[in-house]
């Protein structure tokens, strides 16, 4: 297995692969199957919006994606490397370096300055003080808050708080970005904001995008919407 400490290089083929994956869990006493024989492939640049009811098992497929839980079956590639075949310390490392997240709650560090959340994951991967803070400068103009580096985030209005999140989902430049429900907690008009800079952001730097999301709104800014109900996965819709 490849290093995972190390930053996997962009390899041919698609970013994200799974086949078979499968996740149930105890309740009661008795066995819920959430995700029953996932085959799943996104290509580098890609938008995926995943759609389905509450308790579809839709934050459950991201955090498997993530490497934050494992699957109890099947396989999941991420730029060829499997998450499941690696350990918690692994997937971590693996995490800390390809993977970004973007969450409902924003989830920011609240003692901490907005440039300080934004350098988070670079500090965690060791990068120069010099090129982080050339970076969270370079960040904060993409996502429309120059000069807010030193505010903390209480000062911010939610859908500030989000852009906060989403620069540092993306800071370390990662290979596969994920998104829980990133309007969630957002109003209609901020939300479709925020929506519009993760699509812009991701065709502009050629991320690949997997959101999870309850609103044919935000599903429409997708490549392809995948549908999850009774432990499948529906690939119905293609955008052109």
């Amino acid at each position: 297995m490849a290093n995972a400490t190390a930053k996997a290089a962009p390899e041919e083929g698609p970013v994200l692969q799974v086949r078979d994956l499968r996740r149930a869990y105890e309740e009661g006493g008795r066995r819920r199957v959430v995700l029953d024989g996932i085959d799943a492939r996104v290509e580098r640049g890609e938008i995926v919006a995943l759609l389905g009811r509450s308790g579809s098992g839709k934050s459950t497929l991201l955090n498997l994606l993530a490497g934050i839980d494992r699957p109890d079956g099947g396989e999941i590639r991420v730029e060829g490397q499997r998450l499941d075949r690696m350990g918690e310390r692994e997937r971590t490392l693996f995490r800390r370096r390809r993977v970004g997240f973007i969450y409902q709650f924003f989830n920011l560090v609240p003692t901490l300055t907005v440039a300080e959340n934004i350098a988070l994951p670079l500090e965690l991967n060791d990068v120069p003080a010099r090129e982080r803070r050339s970076r969270v400068e370079d960040l904060l103009g993409q996502v429309g808050l120059p000069g807010r580096g030193g505010a903390f985030p209480d000062a911010l209005s939610g859908g500030e708080q989000q852009r906060v999140a989403i620069a540092r989902a993306i800071a370390h430049e990662p290979a596969l970005l994920l998104a829980d429900e990133p309007t969630g907690n957002l109003d209609a008009d901020t939300g479709a904001r925020i929506i519009a800079l993760l699509r812009d952001l991701a065709r502009r730097q050629g991320r690949t995008l997997v959101m999870v999301t309850h609103s044919r709104e935000v599903a429409a800014v997708a490549d392809r919407v995948w549908t999850l109900c009774e432990g499948r996965l529906d690939h119905g819709d293609v955008h052109p």
